[in-house]
């Protein structure tokens, strides 16, 4: 989620070797990348929605789990029962 008012971040990243030598292969004329940070950006969107990816499935599966209850497991609720039960929730 991202905040209401979203701050630029810099960041300084040292990568050598077989890492820095990627990154060179990917930026510039040969590469994909106009420049490093353009990389960059990609990586960390490209991390979020993996992560995004990630929690959809664990809700996914907490949903199929939910619904594979039989119907005896399920009570009805009515509006008092669910706002009573959201308080306990926010005091505990």
């Amino acid at each position: 989620m991202e905040s209401p008012v979203a701050k630029a971040m810099t960041l300084n990243v040292r990568v050598s070797g077989a890492l820095g030598d990627f990154v060179a292969e990917s930026v510039g004329g040969g590469g994909v990348y106009e420049n490093v940070s353009e990389y960059v950006r990609d990586l960390i969107r490209r991390d979020k929605a993996r992560a995004e990816a990630e929690r959809f499935e664990q809700l996914k599966a907490e949903l199929t789990h939910a619904f594979a209850a039989p119907d005896s497991a399920y009570r009805a609720l009515n509006v008092e029962d669910v706002l009573a039960r959201r308080s306990r929730r926010r005091a505990g």
